[in-house]
This record gives structure tokens, sequence and C-alpha cells, in this order.
């Protein structure tokens, strides 16, 4: 926190550093000692001078209402922590690479903006990625989301992210006004690949990689009924990867997994385990076969996405090096 020459803790923020990523401390009255203190850093999306109100959105997406009379501290800090581990990158970056490793079947430019369709198979295939402007007033631009899907009998969905540089906490709050709901929020983690290469094949099985998703992979994948355009969205990606490891006669597979190769990114997904062989290493051998085999094309870093309950899921990946990037949330229109 900020504190002046004479010892004094002092705000240092105003309605002008809306935008900006803050560090603030206010008083919470109700709270015994020294936990009536409470900290919070964010990206300021609003301060209401009227209402004395400011709203600070987390890097998890979460908004955190504050009263400006009882701000006792607060200041501008720099746009995002320095990274501890991982490869370095930015949101950007990210976003495109993991959108070019699940192509819509449809799309088209609004701007900047892109608007996905896949005939609903998930949100990331049918929902706008923006990033940059839509070259329009917002409100005329989400009029256009909005015919644009209901044209093709979907519900408009935005993909946005914050907790990072380049992030959109701002149009978060926009959306969040304009009484768009938000329904998913997951985490896209980062890590090095040759350290998930090197936990080697644990399970004690092989692992069949192969360039489609035959019937066996798809009888695992936990999206049943998969239609045509599942397939094409399954298989898009510049090099695309499927893992197998075989089940009993006539059973399903006891693990799958799928991996997306872009030049020095390698990006995971759909590794999906028999619950009745967890806690084998499947999965970890499932992601090092891929991983060996990413190595081969030239990727050096790994992504993937992972819900935020996903305990077991955030467990295996933390022990290979994986860190949080940037969380990333779906608004669906009202």
């Amino acid at each position: 926190m900020e504190i002046s020459a004479a010892g004094r803790l002092e705000v240092r923020i105003t309605a002008a550093d809306v935008g900006k990523r803050v560090s603030v401390r206010r008083l919470n009255a109700e709270a015994p000692g020294t936990e009536r203190f409470t900290d919070t850093v964010g990206v300021l999306t609003s301060w209401d001078e009227n209402a004395g109100v400011l709203l600070i959105t987390r890097r998890d997406g979460e908004r955190v209402r504050v009263a400006e009379a009882s701000l006792v501290a607060g200041k501008v800090v720099p746009a995002a922590p320095a990274r501890r581990r991982g490869p370095a990158t930015s949101y950007e970056e990210l976003a495109r690479v993991s959108a070019r490793s699940w192509r819509p079947v449809e799309s088209e430019r609004l701007g900047d903006w892109e608007l996905r369709a896949a005939s609903g198979f998930t949100r990331r295939a049918n929902s706008v990625l923006p990033l940059g402007d839509p070259g329009l007033p917002l409100d005329e631009a989400l009029t256009v989301v909005r015919r644009w899907y209901g044209e093709r009998g979907l519900p408009a969905y935005v993909q946005t992210a914050t907790g990072a540089e380049g992030t959109q906490e701002l149009l978060c709050a926009e959306l969040e006004e304009r009484g768009w709901t938000r329904e998913v929020t997951a985490e896209l983690w980062v890590g090095g690949l040759a350290p998930v290469a090197d936990q080697g094949d644990t399970g004690g099985g092989g692992v069949v990689l192969s360039r489609e998703a035959d019937e066996a992979w798809l009888s695992r994948y936990q999206r049943k009924g998969v239609s045509e355009v599942a397939l094409r969205v399954l298989g898009s990606g510049p090099s695309v990867w499927f893992a197998t490891v075989p089940g009993g006669e006539g059973e399903p597979p006891a693990a799958i997994g799928r991996c997306v190769v872009d030049g020095r990114w390698a990006g995971f997904g759909a590794v999906e385990v028999d619950p009745a062989q967890r806690r084998r290493g499947l999965a970890t051998a499932v992601m090092a076969a891929l991983a060996e085999r990413a190595l081969e094309e030239g990727a050096s870093a790994a992504w993937l996405q992972v819900e935020a309950d996903n305990a077991a899921a955030r467990a295996l990946y933390a022990g290979t090096g994986f860190a949080a990037h940037h969380s990333y949330h779906h608004y669906r229109s009202v």
C-alpha cells in the first residue's frame, strides 16, 4: 500500500484510473482486530462517484463492491504480476492458439471480433472471441451478435478472460451491466512440455496415437452422440493427435486424450480415464505420449484448460509444472 512520508496510508487512485489494475485496502467495521482491514487486487472496472461505490474485478472474474468511504489505501499496480514459472506468453497469443485448436464450422468477422458457430457443439466453438474492437459501439455490436446467433437457432455467447495483461475485465463489467449472465468459468494453465513427456508411460499399458478420433476413442469421450459437426471440431487444428489406452476385450478404452500442436505450443484436452481404472497413472501416460510426439514436431510449451472445481486434474497438472495463466468465462445473452 502507498504510505506517505509521514507514515500514513493514502488513497492514490481516482475515477480516472478505471481500467487499470489496482490494489486497495478497505475498512471492514464488522470484523474484529486486525481482520478489520480487507485487501483487494484487480482491475478497477467502474467508480460511481454519485453512489460512492467502486467495482473491482479480481483475477478469477469475481466482482468486488467497495464503498468509497471504506477506503484507507489504494494505488495503481503493474498491469500483470511477474510470472514465476511456465513459458512467457501473452493472453492474446494464448487466445489465438487455443482458438486455432478448436475451430468452428462457420465464422464471421465483426471488426476484431470473431463470431463462431458449430451447431451448438461446445460453448467454445459457439461463442464470440472478442480480441480487440468490434468496429461498432458496444450496444450495436451486441445487437449484431444476438441476431447472428439467433439466425442459427443458437444462444448468443461471448467468451472473455480476466487475470492477465490484455484481458477483458472492462468488457465483463459491461456485459454484466447489460444483463448478460456468466455461465462458465475455467482457467487456462501453461507449462513446459518436456516435463510432461518426462513422466513416461507410468500406466503400465501402451498408448496408441492416431490422427483421427475412431469409434473406440469416441466411446470413452464424455460427449456422447457425437455428430459430423462435432467430428469436424475435434479434428480441427494445425496438427491434431488422439491418444488411446485400450481397454479390455469389447470394452471402451481405459483412457483417452487429445493434443493439438501449433508452432511452439501443444494444447491438451479430452483427457479422460475409466473411473474404475483411476489412480493408475493412465492420464499421465496419455499426456506423456502426446507430449513426446509434440516435442518431435518442434513444440516446447504446453497449455490446457481446467475447471476450477476439478481438484484431481489441478493436482495432476500442478505436479508436472503447469500453473494458471488466466481465467476465462462465457457470458450468455438474456
